[in-house]
């Protein structure tokens, strides 16, 4: 597991805005854990702040746009992807407009700063999103589609497709986030030309030039039309009968690809939480982006906490024979068969519940449920690990339980469920006491949760 990063320290950027034209400038400012990435209009007259979240997404027309109340922030994506890739978890951006400030139409300009300032490491654990089960979602009229499937790390391949005779079928992959910088980063956004006029009708695009985006022409328009349209984005002209790339040459022959890459990035980033998982985009675009973020989040909101993963086929980190030299608990109340993950403040241990417990000799004879006192006894039992494993020589303590709060019961634990502890301090052990909050899993939700007040004695 990876702790939470920020940034080092504030840095600022300026440019004018892709849609509104306005100069703006965008400050990134460190956060403490847990923060979250947050967003502040600091030319409103209250300085409101909101969430880059999913759940506040009201428009995806060329830009993925965000809106609480009466606050609203448009173009966040490039951003957002530079944050995800470099693992920042806690950060302020404070806006002075409506929208985030295009740059050059890429997010070179964020990583260059994030590179420049630094990250900084934090306390508390990374929290991920990991992939279960394949995710599909399609918009058939549109013929996207996004599939996510699960993975160990985070990696993702887009296709793009266009009836276009400048720009068809492109295909773009990031194996590693560590390639990002390198490979996505500048990858610039694009236009075609006949969107331009329907763009600036929607009242879009005012501050696109050139020099913020590729533009594409690929269908004739006269010499005539075609210089109005320069004219009124204060472009220089072009030759009519010459198809091709205004903007001059691309900085990857599949630089837009790339860049829809860097969008699905930026819109995925709003789960709020780093992915595990191989993500594979078809003619992706923000609509489909940000709903398949929407999903996710409300999958994320049905528990607060995700079950660890357990694969049995991997040696734990200590077996019912270790931890018999650190627990005074014996048969038939020992309640941990092995832990399978143990950090500074995080422990996870599993207990294989069979029907030869000898609870269910009473509880009940004809319909055995394990008595959920004692699954709030074993997520104990694994919290006591956690706290002797903060002292050395942990066989000469002893850990005693003062309070438990909190305790919630979801379902039923019955022969033949595995039950997964997680365990986490909440805060630094103080004289000897520590305070942690537990979750028990069965099949992937939560059974039972609790908090617990632990003191570590040493033994006479």
């Amino acid at each position: 597991m990876s702790k939470q990063n920020t940034i080092k320290q504030a840095f600022t950027v300026s440019s004018k805005g892709l849609h509104s034209g306005l100069e703006i400038t965008l400050t990134f400012v460190p956060a403490p854990e847990n923060h979250g990435i947050k967003i502040k209009r600091v030319d409103l007259a209250d300085q409101p702040v909101m969430d880059a979240v999913a759940e506040y997404v009201t428009e995806t027309t060329r830009g993925t746009v965000l809106k609480k109340g009466e606050m609203h922030v448009s173009t966040v994506e490039h951003a957002m992807s530079a944050l995800y890739a470099f693992g920042i978890d806690n950060c302020l951006l404070e806006v002075d407009a409506p929208e985030f400030p295009i740059l050059d139409g890429s997010a070179k300009f964020f990583v260059e700063n994030i590179l420049r300032v630094g990250i900084e490491e934090q306390k508390a654990e990374k929290d991920y999103y990991i992939v279960r089960k394949k995710i599909e979602y399609s918009i058939p009229e549109t013929g996207a589609k996004i599939t996510i499937l699960p993975d160990d790390t985070f990696s993702l391949d887009v296709h793009i497709g266009f009836k276009s005779s400048v720009l068809g079928n492109q295909f773009a992959t990031l194996a590693s986030l560590d390639e990002f910088a390198t490979e996505i980063s500048n990858a610039r956004t694009f236009v075609f030309v006949r969107e331009i006029e329907p763009l600036l009708q929607m009242n879009l695009i005012k501050g696109g030039d050139l020099k913020n985006a590729i533009v594409i022409y690929d269908v004739l328009k006269s010499q005539e039309d075609l210089d109005k349209l320069a004219d009124l984005m204060e472009q220089p002209h072009h030759d009519a009968s010459l198809l091709g790339y205004l903007s001059g040459e691309l900085h990857f022959d599949n630089e837009p690809a790339r860049h829809k890459l860097m969008d699905v990035i930026g819109d995925l980033a709003l789960i709020g939480k780093p992915i595990r998982g191989k993500v594979i985009a078809t003619y992706p675009g923000h609509k489909i982006n940000t709903d398949v973020a929407k999903i996710i989040r409300k999958e994320l909101k049905k528990q607060e906490i995700q079950a660890p993963v357990y694969d049995d086929t991997i040696a734990p980190i200590m077996d019912v024979n270790a931890i018999k030299k650190l627990l005074p608990h014996r048969w038939p109340f020992l309640m941990v068969d092995k832990i399978i993950a143990i950090r500074e403040k995080v422990i996870v241990g599993v207990k294989n519940v069979t029907a030869n417990e000898t609870f269910f000799m009473g509880h009940f004879p004809d319909e055995p449920v394990m008595p959920g006192v004692l699954i709030v006894e074993a997520m104990a039992q694994t919290g006591g690990l956690l706290v002797l494993n903060s002292v050395e020589n942990p066989e000469t303590y002893s850990t005693y339980f003062l309070k438990i709060d909190s305790v919630k019961f979801r379902q039923k634990v019955v022969p033949g469920d595995t039950l997964i502890f997680h365990l986490e301090m909440i805060d630094e052990i103080r004289r000897g006491c520590a305070l942690m909050k537990g979750h028990a899993f069965v099949g992937g939700k939560i059974v039972c949760e609790a908090e617990f007040m632990a003191q570590i004695v040493k033994n006479k």
